[in-house]
């Protein structure tokens, strides 16, 4: 499998969170550039977990169902059922919403971003969390990329 490669502006390989995407700052999801995706893609998801978390890869936002394309808007609002993107936010520490880095003050903690280029959509609802999400995926992944960054 070829790995999906995106950008985020302002936050580069293992550098640290632009403040206005975290849970210090505006907590607003930034936007992405996608760059080499297949043209079978039909849809997008995304994860963004806690890597230094005590619970293992803990969730802060999942979102699928985002329309395949080069970009992902960035401030997606709140919500189960995205409007104008017909995205589905599931369960996660970012219930039903995008919820960005917030560690323990004095404490760095390292997030990983995740970006899967699907062969479809996926038929969950909002109410499902990132386990059940990632079981409905197994058999629709054709690329999929990580980045990672730092805040405290």
């Amino acid at each position: 499998m070829e790995t999906l490669k995106f950008r985020i502006d302002g936050l580069e390989e293992g550098g640290t969170f632009p403040l206005f995407n975290t849970g210090r700052g505006e907590d607003r999801s930034p936007a992405f550039t996608i760059e080499n995706l297949f043209s079978g893609a039909r849809t997008l998801a995304v994860t963004l977990e806690d890597m230094s978390h005590p619970i293992p890869s803990f969730t802060h936002w999942v979102i699928w169902n985002l329309p395949a394309g080069d970009t992902i808007p960035a401030a997606i609002p709140a919500g189960g059922r995205v409007p104008g993107l017909d995205a589905v936010q599931g369960r996660a520490y970012g219930f039903h919403r995008y919820a960005g880095p917030k560690p323990p003050r004095g404490k760095r903690h390292i997030y990983r971003f995740t970006v899967y280029a699907l062969d479809s959509a996926l038929g969950l609802g909002p109410r499902a969390g990132k386990r059940a999400f990632l079981h409905s995926l197994e058999r629709h992944i054709l690329q999929k990329g990580s980045l990672s960054g730092v805040f405290e």
